[in-house]
């Protein structure tokens, strides 16, 4: 019984349309070749991503959001010259995640998120690392499938202040073939379901820093990141595991700037007050291939 009253509160705070939260995503991805400008010299770049979420029910209206994001960046920072090959570099980010989401009535609910992170090269870890950020959504129930979503991101970088609001929807059709899931401007997700294969299109956008001491230099790494992918998806173990291969096209920009050098503030894709001097070349975008496994636990069946 006790089982049964914790599954049917998170499937009150979480909605009726998205039947379902990601506990657990695990992504490793690399582009082919990304060329420097001005250079016949490029990187690849790989990455590797962890995301776990764990909602904790307080009561019939309130769930704790508790989780930790991990992500790793593999890249040379600037081109090589002549034989001499620059070194790879490694760019960590570790995100806590602690909020709260509330239910109010049958159509309005809130998630409130406090997201402070340590995002650096790890060599050393020093008080520069740390950042902090947060989002809160604010979610209406406007039928039995469609959720709206109007919301806020902000975060301190190693750049200066950044925000960007948020306005998305979540809609599941009535045969659960057809599903979308948009935050834009950050993500954006469109699939269909057919038997235990799923074939969508998805769209993610990112941008956050990293702190670097290396050889005596103190800088950071400013990421720009708009990833466009097609994939497809084998729902395992009733739709509970999912193992997703995805192709497609990233703008990876990771900018090199001396630590201090920082805009007024960064509003979504804007920047104002920007007259920092980027210390490496412009790093071209490429094609990748990714591949994810997701933990999917599944309110309504259980329920």
């Amino acid at each position: 019984m006790k089982k049964i009253g914790f599954l049917l509160l998170l499937f009150t705070l979480f909605g009726n349309a998205q039947e379902y939260v990601d506990l657990l995503r695990i992504g490793y991805g690399q582009t082919f070749a990304n060329n420097f400008e001005g250079s016949d010299n490029g990187t690849q770049v790989t990455s590797l991503e962890v995301n776990l979420t764990f909602p904790v029910v307080l009561n019939k209206n309130n769930a704790l959001i508790t989780g930790l994001a991990f992500s790793e960046n593999t890249l040379q920072l600037y081109p090589s010259v002549g034989t001499l090959a620059t070194p790879f570099s490694n760019l960590y980010s570790t995100t806590l995640k602690l909020g709260l989401s509330t239910t109010y009535n049958e159509k309005w609910s809130t998630t409130l998120v406090l997201l402070p992170k340590i995002a650096s090269a790890y060599r050393p870890i020093s008080k520069e690392d740390f950042y902090i950020g947060g989002v809160a959504i604010l979610k209406l129930q406007k039928t039995e499938n469609l959720i709206y979503r109007f919301g806020i991101y902000t975060s301190t970088e190693a750049f200066g202040f950044f925000t960007t609001p948020i306005i998305g929807w979540y809609y599941l059709s009535p045969n659960t073939r057809f599903e979308m899931d948009m935050s834009l401007p950050i993500s954006a997700d469109l699939n269909y379901t057919k038997g235990i294969l799923t074939y969508g299109f998805d769209y993610f956008g990112i941008g956050r820093s990293f702190n670097m001491q290396q050889d005596g230099m103190k800088n950071y790494v400013d990421l720009n990141s708009l990833e466009f992918a097609s994939y497809i998806q084998l729902n395992a173990l009733e739709k509970s595991v999912l193992l997703r291969a995805k192709f497609g096209y990233s703008s990876n920009d990771y900018e090199v700037y001396a630590q201090g050098d920082k805009i007024d503030f960064g509003l979504t894709a804007f920047s104002f007050g920007d007259d920092r001097t980027q210390l490496n070349p412009d790093l071209k975008g490429g094609l990748f291939l990714k591949f994810e496994a997701v933990y999917r636990f599944h309110l309504k069946s259980e329920k």
